[in-house]
């Protein structure tokens, strides 16, 4: 008996062309709706699904695969005598072949002012029924739900006349995993709406925390082990990754990244890419240990190599510029764990090549986001997810970037031009270091950076002894403190150290205190109005 195939699609990218070689095949085809017009007007011979039912499309076309002759040819195990005697009975021919992509419904919901109607009409029915059916009995029926499966299923069709188990299983699982994307879609729309009664109906505002959250995402790649070595591990990319992210990035020479490399990896890039000017960033355990901005990449690396260079031995950097051959050479004489870049100069890629450990050195290519850094919603993740004991903490992410104008100069002291620049930058580095966090920076360069201590005046006492360690001096340097200080006593310690200028958020009960320290000390005090605790 000749195979058929059933072909009912939204997106049509190379339909035509896939079903005028199944048809070369002699494989009969049945479509529904604008599929069969398209397929009939090529001239192709194809069975509307209305007529092959007996019954019509219905209700706008919200009924018409919803049919026994459908399902009952799909659900139909050819190896079940059984279920053979049954179809025959009901008049039902096989169906061999499931070619469905489904209503556009993420793409409908992603547009501006879409409304609660267009997004229900958008959810399909038919088709997600007719992919699990097909799918359920994946030993006869193979089912393709992307139009990337089409070359695949055409190969082994022209090569063998069927499709093999192996390749029919993996399209099941490809069709399960669309399915349930495409419910968790839906899921976290619907629930994100509220019904009103004042109104009488859905409301039409959305909240940015649904009443069910439907995590999707792609396995990468397994991993040696996680952050131990006793621990497994995989690396996931979100179902639909923001671009200029990591899980972008092309690996071009080392060995496969760890666990810890991906992460630090991370933290170094989504820092890098905040800056619009030439930038380098050097992570160790997850913390900058080293940002600086130059006139090129070479310039920043220097800068920022320079402010720890204990801590940079084995480190994560970034840059948000090509490398060429020059800045290749200053970091080729340094071991590094992870390089990251828009892009390298061939020459440098042979420095890289030419290395004695060559393959200890992992180098990724990552684009940086379209919008550039003054685009914050671009290449950025919406919400921050953390997971705890049988649960999440969701929150929209730390994307807020401080403008010049946000200041608010507390102090007698006014700031002179190049403080505020240096404030700005010491704000910019804090927002990526765990807390309590304290930043001393001068002229574009991290001079101390302290990190994750339970008391915010350890953090500045560490800080200082860093910059003392790279011969760094921080006599009228810049600070930054993630978080207000509560006593007056976190800013003595920074300004003992060398700072004449600080920047913090405010909103302690104490902050007419620490402000009335610095104007006893002479130091210039700006406030923030933003927290950046990072946990």
């Amino acid at each position: 008996m000749a195979q058929t195939a059933l072909i009912s699609v939204s997106d049509k990218t190379g339909i035509l062309e896939f079903a005028q070689a199944l048809h070369a095949l002699g494989i009969k085809l049945l479509s529904t709706g604008g599929t069969a017009k398209l397929l009939a007007d090529a001239g192709l011979p194809v069975t509307e699904v209305a007529d092959h039912t007996g019954f019509p499309e219905m209700l706008d076309g919200r009924v018409k695969t919803l049919h026994p002759k459908i399902h009952g040819g799909l659900l139909a195990r050819r190896d079940l005598p059984a279920h053979v005697a049954a179809i025959k009975e009901h008049g039902i021919d096989t169906i061999d072949l499931l070619v469905v992509n489904l209503y556009p419904f993420e793409a409908t919901v992603a547009k501006p002012g879409c409304t609660l109607e267009d997004a229900i009409e958008n959810i399909d029915i038919g088709g997600p029924a007719m992919v699990r059916s097909a799918a359920k009995n994946w030993k006869d029926v193979g089912v393709l739900t992307d139009a990337s499966q089409y070359p695949v299923a055409l190969a082994e069709l022209q090569a063998g006349g069927k499709l093999s188990d192996k390749t029919k299983f993996a399209f099941s699982v490809a069709a399960f995993n669309r399915i349930a994307d495409y419910d968790g879609a839906i899921s976290d729309y619907l629930s994100a709406i509220d019904f009103d009664a004042s109104i009488g109906q859905p409301s039409p505002t959305r909240s940015l925390f649904p009443a069910q959250s439907n995590g999707r995402f792609v396995k990468v790649q397994d991993l040696r082990y996680g952050e131990n070595p006793h621990q497994q591990a995989a690396f996931y990319r979100d179902l639909y990754p923001a671009p200029g992210s990591l899980v972008s990035a092309k690996q071009l020479q080392g060995k496969e990244l760890s666990y810890n490399n991906i992460a630090d990896a991370d933290a170094a890039w989504e820092c890098v890419k905040s800056f619009d000017v030439p930038a380098c960033v050097i992570v160790k355990h997850a913390n900058p240990c080293g940002v600086a901005i130059g006139k090129d990449a070479a310039e920043a690396y220097g800068k920022a190599f320079k402010t720890d260079p204990t801590s940079a031995f084995g480190g994560i950097i970034a840059f948000n510029r090509t490398v060429d051959g020059a800045t290749a050479q200053e970091i080729s004489k340094q071991f590094v764990e992870v390089l990251m870049a828009p892009d390298y100069t061939p020459e440098a890629l042979e420095l890289f090549q030419a290395t004695k450990n060559r393959q200890n050195v992992r180098i990724l290519k990552i684009s940086l986001p379209p919008g550039g850094a003054s685009d914050w919603d671009n290449g950025r993740n919406a919400m921050d997810v953390k997971r705890i004991g049988s649960g999440l903490l969701m929150q929209t992410a730390d994307n807020h970037e401080l403008a010049i104008n946000d200041l608010k100069v507390v102090s007698k002291k006014q700031p002179t031009p190049q403080q505020l620049q240096d404030l700005l930058f010491a704000w910019k580095v804090a927002k990526f270091v765990k807390s309590n966090a304290i930043v001393f920076c001068a002229n574009g360069m991290t001079m101390g950076v302290g990190a994750g201590q339970m008391s915010r005046l350890d953090s500045a006492r560490i800080a200082s002894i860093k910059a003392e360690h790279a011969g760094l001096s921080l006599k009228g340097t810049a600070v930054a403190s993630d978080a207000f200080f509560p006593f007056r006593d976190g800013l003595d310690v920074v300004v003992d150290a060398g700072a004449s200028s600080a920047i913090q958020p405010g909103g302690s009960m104490r902050d007419q205190e620490v402000v009335d320290a610095a104007d006893e000390r002479g130091v210039v005090m700006v406030l923030s109005g933003v927290r950046h605790f990072r946990h």
